[in-house]
């Protein structure tokens, strides 16, 4: 019998004190509890991912400082944690990810990673080394094979993964797996990681306690979601989604737990991890509460409290400011109102609404006379040429010019409310409506906002009605509607998934039926304003595959274009 806990917890990233204070509370909290191990995430240390902070030695030797404070309270129960470690062979990279078992306040093994991702937002190929041995680690009569979240993404039989370690471990006959473990969500991979993580248990027919860290880094949400299967490959316990928990699992001699098991009976999809289309309803709690932790993480690691943002009226905006209020409280979130000669009276009348249901403060400031006075010394270059483009970006800019000097005067961080649906198309103004600190929607396809919408409203009326019901518009024309520049969303969200998540060329998306002039035109939009991404602000990563350090194109490229 032995008593393993699994600490799953928030940590920031270069935050060396507070990382290290949590993990001693946990350590005590487990001693209080009676474990014999507790586990705790992937570079818990440092926090992850730390990226080129990994090139400074300060960095490292901070981190091997904060192992040096933990391994002292490692005295009564072992500890596992994740850290750099350095390459002593100086052969390759410099640094091993790696987990450290500290136990009697001595480091008694390291453990190195294997399988170093290098895809998506992953780069970990850039900083370690892979391991080139494997140990087991003996432990009151135990065999612990410890791993660090490779076995979430193979099974031993992947030819990129020759030296799969659960294989090079399973050699020592060991008795249980622990993982350590940075997976993040993405509204994909909630469930799959269950059933790549049951397949593996079935391969090896092993218990696994697999220990996963929760909060926000930046743009990458993770979403913690802790398991622990039996060796039969039932799910024993799953941690909760976005929050910090602790629990202690006691694994008996037969590889099984004192605990029921839970029915489980979803099996890892036989084609691909990312379904063949997208469905605008899928994970939208998991989506809601993921980008609430996004705001919320991002201002407290970066020392804010206070949000702005645009109140229009339109339905990106009002879900911004509904989530940032769950995320910062109300009183932190202020929504400005900047009407035009071009904005409807419904507009002003329900983003109102939308504050008196949400109770923050809000301000109406018009934009009429600064933008005629832009129109006014402008006349002389313009001359008589016709209303366009160039005067509805006016009036983007000018209110992102009054967002940023509110911002900027009272300390607020500006909130952007693009969709994913506008940003990969062009459909924003730079300087302008694509201004701001962070994006909250970014990685949302316009359906999806509207699926979020409904959600916010599910036990009550808080966007109002008229929001979600009327066609969206940029109000920057009389009488101007989305569908004046963009095809129905319902129809560009599926084309723009198959493009970017899929990545499906012209000729796969036209075959599925679509319009070949429409496949033609979008795709075109997507890549003449990959410029425009390039300068916009982080997304909150919510799918697998958003813009930002995900998506890597290049900007003058001339593919598809």
């Amino acid at each position: 019998m032995m008593k393993i806990a699994l600490a799953q917890q928030n940590h920031h990233i270069g935050n060396f004190e507070e990382n290290t204070r949590k993990i001693i509370e946990g350590i005590n909290w487990a001693k209080e509890q009676g474990a014999d191990i507790v586990v705790f995430s992937e570079l818990c240390i440092c926090g992850y991912p730390p990226r080129d902070f990994l090139e400074f030695g300060d960095f490292i030797n901070k981190c091997n400082g904060a192992i040096e404070l933990i391994r002292e309270h490692a005295d009564t129960i072992a500890v596992l944690v994740g850290a750099p470690d350095r390459n002593p062979v100086r052969e390759g990279k410099d640094l091993f990810n790696a987990a450290f078992f500290l136990y009697e306040k001595e480091v008694k093994g390291v453990v190195h990673k294997t399988c170093l991702p290098n895809y998506d937002v992953f780069d970990e190929y850039r900083y370690f080394e892979p391991a080139y041995d494997w140990n087991i680690i003996h432990f009151k009569g135990k065999k612990l094979a410890v791993t660090i979240c490779e076995d979430i993404w193979n099974l031993g039989d992947n030819p990129l993964y020759r030296n799969c370690p659960m294989d090079q471990l399973m050699k020592h006959k060991p008795d249980v797996m622990l993982n350590l473990s940075a997976s993040p969500f993405d509204y994909t991979h909630v469930e799959d990681r269950k059933a790549i993580i049951k397949l593996n248990v079935q391969k090896y027919k092993l218990p696994m306690l697999y220990c996963n860290v929760v909060g926000s880094q930046t743009e990458i949400v993770f979403d913690g979601g802790s398991l622990v299967f039996d060796k039969r490959a039932n799910l024993v316990k799953q941690l909760p989604l976005f929050k910090e928990a602790m629990e202690v699992f006691e694994l008996k001699d037969d590889g099984t737990f004192d605990l029921p098991v839970k029915t489980f009976a979803k099996d890892l999809p036989d084609a691909e991890l990312v379904p063949p289309e997208l469905d605008y309803n899928l994970c939208t709690a998991e989506i809601h509460d993921a980008i609430v932790m996004g705001i919320r993480d991002y201002f407290t690691k970066m020392g804010f409290s206070k949000a702005i943002l645009g109140s229009s009226g339109g339905i990106d905006s009002a879900v911004t400011l509904a989530l940032a209020c769950e995320a910062l409280g109300k009183e932190n979130v202020r929504g400005v109102l900047m009407p035009s000669q071009y904005s409807t009276e419904h507009s002003i009348t329900d983003a109102e609404e939308l504050s008196r249901n949400l109770g923050n403060p809000y301000d109406i400031v018009s934009i009429n006379d600064i933008y005629n006075s832009f129109l006014s010394e402008l006349k002389p270059l313009f001359k008589d040429l016709p209303f366009g483009v160039a005067e509805e970006n006016i009036q983007a800019r000018t209110r992102g010019n009054l967002l940023m000097a509110i911002a900027n005067k009272f300390g607020y961080i500006l909130l952007n409310t693009s969709n994913k649906s506008e940003l990969a198309t062009g459909y924003g103004t730079l300087y302008g409506d694509m201004a701001g600190g962070l994006s909250v929607l970014g990685d949302c396809y316009k359906m999806q906002v509207y699926a979020l919408a409904n959600y916010i409203n599910r036990n009550k009326e808080i966007i109002p009605k008229n929001i979600i019901a009327k066609p969206p518009s940029a109000e920057l024309r009389p009488g101007q509607k989305d569908t004046d520049s963009l095809p129905d969303y319902s129809v560009l969200d599926k084309l723009l998934y198959q493009y970017i998540e899929r990545r499906q060329g012209p000729n796969e998306i036209k075959a599925m039926g679509f319009d070949p002039a429409l496949v033609d035109r979008v795709l075109r939009l997507v890549n003449i304003n990959e410029y425009k991404r390039n300068q916009f602000c982080p997304i909150i990563r919510i799918s697998p595959k958003a813009f930002g350090v995900g998506r890597r194109v290049p900007i003058v490229g001339k593919y598809l274009s």
